[in-house]
């Protein structure tokens, strides 16, 4: 189950967003979405998880948690729309 996380800190890095959503189960991969110009976090990304009843657990236990000072968004991720 594919997971976006919103809100994040400038600051926030794979490894820190793999520790915190590892304690409620298995992490795939943690994508932290970057500008390309400048190669800062952007402040959302992508966890990947392949249990979806983990996945569940760590979204609502997470959802609106302060991580680095700021309360975080966690959703299940919705798929990429269409640009023309």
């Amino acid at each position: 189950m594919k997971l976006y996380v919103g809100n994040l800190s400038f600051d926030a890095d794979q490894d820190s967003i793999t520790d915190l959503f590892s304690a409620h189960g298995e992490v795939t991969s943690v994508n932290i979405i970057t500008d390309r110009d400048t190669g800062r976090a952007r402040g959302f990304g992508f966890v990947e998880m392949p249990n979806k009843k983990e996945a569940i657990a760590a979204m609502n236990a997470l959802a609106d948690t302060e991580v680095n000072g700021r309360p975080i968004v966690v959703n299940e991720a919705r798929p990429k729309a269409n640009r023309y």
